[in-house]
């Protein structure tokens, strides 16, 4: 398929990069923590990649080369933000905790299982959130994308027993704040859902 992109067919680079739309984005996501600019660098690492195609050498997967730009443009992005930021911290972190309203919901179609599993899943992306960066993102690879521990490697530029010492080192982290939350989340008194509420 590369090869027909390169030589004129380029309406099949939508094809091509499909099935890797949302993995880019989530990678985007966990750096950038804002849907917005996490949009942006997955928008601008899909532009890079159709540039710098001809330059891809199928030595590793297009997933991983992929998420390689991704995460270049992300830490550029950053960089940029930083040296350019003039809020407080405060206002900043109030920013990263804003609910997107696409995911708001009638409640009263939800059932009480649902409310949990939503409960549980706040806990589970505000802790990965909160992980250092170094090992946020190998749990990302690891655990979300499903990446190998060779190919995380190589995505980060890290050696393979780096990626398994931080992996571990991120669960440990997780299970850690995690247990007491989840404890006191699945502890929780069920809510009655009366019909006519």
């Amino acid at each position: 398929m590369i090869a027909s992109i390169l030589a004129g067919e380029t309406q099949l680079y939508h094809e091509l990069i499909r099935p890797h739309e949302r993995s880019v984005y989530l990678m985007a996501l966990t750096y950038m923590k804002n849907e917005s600019d996490a949009e942006d660098v997955a928008q601008e690492a899909f532009l890079k990649a159709y540039r710098n195609l001809a330059g891809f050498r199928a030595e590793a997967k297009f997933s991983t080369w992929l998420i390689s730009i991704t995460l270049n443009e992300a830490r550029s992005r950053l960089r940029k933000q930083a040296s350019v930021r003039m809020e407080s911290l405060d206002e900043l972190m109030d920013d990263s905790t804003k609910v997107s309203p696409a995911l708001l919901r009638d409640w009263r179609e939800i059932p009480s299982e649902a409310i949990e599993r939503g409960e549980i899943r706040h806990l589970l992306q505000q802790a990965v959130a909160g992980l250092p960066e170094i090992y946020r993102r190998v749990f990302f690879l690891r655990e979300v994308q499903e990446f190998s521990v060779i190919e995380t490697a190589e995505v980060l530029q890290i050696s393979v027993p780096s990626v398994k010492v931080r992996l571990h080192r991120a669960r440990m982290m997780l299970q850690r704040q995690l247990s007491p939350e989840l404890r006191a989340a699945t502890s929780k008194p069920k809510r009655r859902w009366l019909p006519w509420s």
